[in-house]
């Protein structure tokens, strides 16, 4: 991770993604409890991060228009329309206005999918592929180590200000994300035009994905496991309710908890890539999930304390894992379409299971519940490290320490899927 950081165009990359990182750290929790106070709806609140992920299912749009612009100005657009797209939350006052939380939920949720996809083929270009591991390791760091705080800051803030102070901070965040994306160098070749009709444009991100033999692999396995982690959202109020017997509010600090091990997987996480391969460390940070879930079925809280701790162990790993398997596997030119289909692949399962865990809570009891998320998780895992060979082991990377920000020379075309030429950018 030292060797990316002493890259003086991933500082800079690194300091802008800081402030949006914050930004979102501080706004996603504290739009629920605005709706919260506003209505007393437990019900709307919870609606909130609905609308956050709703926009998944426009993932291969998103992705085609990524794909047809240069990523630098892309991404200082889609900051400044993200801080943009904030701004009618000045106008919330009273339950009336409402509705003027979940459209700027909405948008945010399509803002997400679209920097996120931006930022994956950045990465790309300004990081050689030996790098991108340590380079994504050290943006799961933060954003683990920001879960921390962010959350809980920003929902201090609310309380004691109100949203008007919330919005302006998110705002100046991703504000500031563009200003110093701007200020990088980077040689751009103009996108490939379009060889093909628009539809299948637009597919041409899940077609590479079900070509391509790792990243078929992935996808399966971790949506399998994807279909029942979203049950933890629910049990963990259960576990702390029926199991420790304490107050709703204690699962904050079993959330500290699990940012903890969030730190030390991010931290580990581009070793384990190197160690075992993409795949290899996806199927670790699966598995990983499977103990943590079977442990909370004890109601313990020392034992809680260690679930937590591999729970979040387990994230960045799995978040690194593909997120480098994506960008290594994948033509630059079809980059933006692959990251947000596989964003919904992953976002999709996970969103059901959310919503399935919290009406199974209530029919059976949630140790069974923890069980089953258990086997589920630890099998998809297992399943996953089976295939491993599939992404080998990269040799370790020699430190070196560039001078100057410079960007790799474009790379030979590689083959497009879709049936075009698409030259390395």
């Amino acid at each position: 991770m030292r060797t990316v950081l002493r890259r003086p165009d991933f500082r800079l990359l690194f300091v802008a993604l800081l402030a949006s990182m914050a930004a979102e750290s501080v706004l996603l929790l504290a739009l629920a409890i605005w709706v919260k106070d506003l209505t007393g709806s437990d019900g709307l609140a919870g609606a909130t991060i609905f609308a956050i992920i709703a926009p998944m299912i426009l993932a291969p749009l998103i992705g085609w228009v990524v794909d047809r612009y240069r990523r630098r100005p892309f991404f200082v657009a889609a900051n400044l329309g993200t801080a943009l797209l904030l701004s009618p939350l000045f106008a919330v006052h009273d339950r009336a206005d409402v509705w003027i939380i979940y459209v700027v939920a909405a948008c945010y949720g399509l803002s997400y999918l679209t920097l996120h996809a931006t930022l994956s083929g950045l990465l790309r270009q300004l990081v050689p592929s030996e790098l991108l591991a340590d380079a994504n390791g050290a943006l799961q760091t933060v954003r683990q180590g920001l879960r921390l705080g962010g959350p809980l800051a920003g929902a201090a803030l609310y309380a004691a200000v109100g949203g008007w102070l919330l919005t302006s901070l998110a705002m100046t965040g991703f504000v500031v994300a563009a200003a110093v994306v701007g200020l990088l160098r980077v040689t751009e070749q103009p996108p490939a035009a379009a060889a093909l009709r628009w539809p299948a444009e637009l597919g041409a991100g899940l077609r590479h994905l079900g070509r391509e033999a790792a990243l078929r692999r992935a996808l399966l396995g971790y949506g399998l496991g994807s279909l029942v982690m979203g049950f933890t959202e629910s049990l963990i109020f259960a576990y702390v309710d029926q199991g420790l017997r304490r107050d709703a509010a204690f699962v904050g600090v079993l959330i500290a908890v699990q940012g903890i091990g969030g730190l030390v997987g991010g931290l580990l996480s581009s070793t384990v890539v190197r160690r075992v391969g993409e795949l290899g460390a996806l199927a670790v940070g699966v598995t990983l999930f499977g103990p943590a879930a079977l442990t909370l079925a004890w109601p313990d809280l020392r034992l809680g304390v260690l679930a937590l701790l591999l729970a979040g162990l387990s994230l960045p790993l799995t978040m690194v894992g593909l997120t480098t398997l994506v960008q290594r596997r994948t033509p630059p030119g079809l980059l933006g379409r692959v990251t947000a289909a596989s964003e919904a692949l992953v976002s999709g399962p996970q969103a059901v299971s959310i919503g399935a865990g919290a009406l199974l809570v209530g029919v059976f009891d949630y140790r069974l519940l923890f069980v089953v998320v258990g086997v589920v998780t630890t099998a998809a895992g297992l399943w996953l490290w089976r295939g491993r060979r599939l992404t080998p082991p990269n040799p370790p990377v020699p430190p070196t320490t560039p001078a100057v920000a410079r960007i790799p020379a474009p790379r030979r075309p590689l083959p497009d899927p879709t049936g075009d030429r698409l030259t390395g950018r």
